[in-house]
């Protein structure tokens, strides 16, 4: 097989098909290797929406204000800019694609709000099913356009890197149990964040992180990982499983409560329930700390029933399966939900390797700052996905090499018996002490327990696959606690109880590396 194409994309999430679909526009030649199925990504199960300036009474500068202000001081503001100036440019060819957003009854856009904006702008497809459809739609341009190939249960291992830069990427085949090489001119890592290496997230199980990794070991920049989104309203259950309520549930009205049946986050922001997602996210936890309970109370009860099962038919649907009644209340609490630090790119996705860009979530491009605001992810991978092709025509990219010249280093797989209980046993840890409120103490305990879990991999042999996924989750683990432990302050999502204030000395990004 020859698999050397001019643009190899690893990742199947929006970010890696939409910037697919832009390559293969350019007449170039397109692999997508994903790491499952096509479907499993974030932005498949993404339900807020996309957020960009549709309606007359909004304007670009106003997107641009509150990005920045969710922020917390540390957005580049010229990212920012291309973000929101570019956004409806980008939203204006999707639908001349064939998308289809929900409509008003006029004819118009249905715009919902969202915490942390002041305008309505965020655009949804299928009511709470954004992700799915936009992703689906993408999935469907990508699958029947005649320079590109899908490369699915491929495991992205290595990049491929010589003194010109990045050629290439080492994966492992899950379908022949084998080594597969694939070369290419231009290489983008588009493999989303690691919120999964949490035990309580709204991810997808294989989003641990392991792109940063490799991009990492690769010799990129990585920066601002102890930046760690919790979603605020996370549907809570016995068993531990997170199910995400989307922020546009609040921004229909919903109300919050706590365990005494008090609003508590009137008096803590003049936006209540709707103040940007870090505020919510550690009010609800220091709420569920003094009452001593594992959840507060989402309150739907004063709104119409009838819009609320139209405008969310899949939360309304699951929590029906639970016996739970959406239009009623429902239990939540937060849970691990968006990287927004990562591998750190320019405004057009390069990476500190040559001819390697990172686009999506598990790139940091200065846009979220300490703390996303609501629905700027999907329309970053829109926005950026497009910028890096952009700057792939201008470039020749790295020389084609022959894949069948690159030596094999992969043996078979050993049982995953050791990674899967590190796997476990680091998810618990940094849920309780890397989480939505920290300490010096525990971050020292943190990193002390990762060096053990490391020197227990000892026994991997040379090469080992899990010894690698196990060594990759380690890496990332260390970069969020490392980072936590370097940033004495408290800021967006990074919130330390024995730094509460920000601090003008950390008003900068700060680079993530491991001892």
């Amino acid at each position: 097989m020859n698999n050397a194409f001019d643009y190899i994309v690893v990742g199947g999430g929006l970010a890696g098909l939409y910037t697919a679909y832009r390559a293969a526009c350019t007449g170039g030649s397109v692999a997508v290797i994903t790491k499952e199925d096509i479907t499993l990504s974030n932005s498949f199960y993404a339900q807020g929406g996309i957020a960009a300036v549709t309606a007359e009474d909004d304007k670009p500068a106003n997107h641009f204000e509150d990005t920045i202000e969710a922020g917390r001081g540390l957005c580049d503001e010229e990212a920012v800019r291309i973000l929101t100036e570019e956004a409806p440019l980008r939203i204006r060819e999707l639908i001349e694609l064939g998308m289809h957003f929900d409509l008003e009854a006029d004819g118009d856009l249905a715009l919902g709000l969202e915490g942390g904006h002041h305008h309505k702008r965020i655009l949804h497809a299928g009511g709470d099913s954004t992700g799915r459809r936009v992703t689906e739609f993408m999935i469907d341009e990508v699958q029947h356009h005649e320079r590109i190939r899908i490369f699915t249960e491929r495991h992205a291992v290595e990049l491929l890197v010589d003194t010109q830069g990045c050629y290439g990427v080492r994966t492992w085949n899950w379908e022949t149990d084998s080594e597969e090489v694939f070369i290419g001119r231009h290489i983008v890592m588009a493999t989303g964040g690691s919120a999964a290496i949490y035990r309580r997230t709204t991810n997808p199980r294989v989003t641990l992180g392991d792109g940063i990794a490799i991009c990492y070991r690769a010799g990129c920049r990585v920066r601002d990982m102890e930046f760690v989104q919790f979603h605020p309203t996370a549907l809570y259950t016995s068993g531990g499983e997170a199910f995400l309520i989307s922020e546009a549930v609040r921004g229909e009205g919903a109300h919050l409560y706590n365990k005494e049946c008090k609003r508590f986050m009137v008096p803590i922001h003049e936006l209540a329930e709707l103040a940007p997602r870090d505020v919510v996210a550690r009010q609800i936890f220091l709420e569920m700390r003094r009452t001593d309970s594992e959840y507060v109370t989402l309150s739907l009860k004063h709104l119409p029933a009838d819009v609320l099962l139209h405008r969310f038919p899949t939360i309304a649907r699951h929590c029906a399966e639970l016996g739970l009644d959406f239009t009623d209340h429902i239990p939540v609490s937060p849970a691990a939900h968006y990287t927004v630090g990562g591998v750190e790119t320019d405004l057009y996705g390069q990476t500190s390797v040559p001819h390697l860009y990172a686009v999506g979530e598990l790139a940091s491009t200065g846009i979220m700052g300490a703390n996303r605001l609501a629905s700027n992810s999907l329309i970053e991978c829109l926005v950026f996905g497009h910028r890096v092709v952009e700057d792939t025509v201008r470039s020749a990219g790295h020389p084609l090499q022959n894949p069948s010249e690159v030596p094999l280093r992969l043996p078979a797989p050993d049982e995953p018996i050791l990674y899967e209980q590190i796997k476990s046993r680091l998810a618990k840890l940094l849920m309780r002490k890397v989480g939505i409120i920290r300490n010096e103490a525990e971050l020292q305990e943190t990193l002390q327990e990762i060096r053990e879990m490391r020197r227990s991999t000892q026994n991997y042999s040379v090469g080992d696959l899990y010894g690698r996924f196990t060594a990759q989750l380690l890496d990332v683990a260390e970069l969020i606690t490392r980072g936590a432990l370097n940033r004495r302050e408290s800021r967006g999502g990074h919130y330390r109880e024995d730094f509460p204030e920000s601090g003008e000395d950390f008003r900068c990004h700060l680079r993530n590396t491991l001892a």
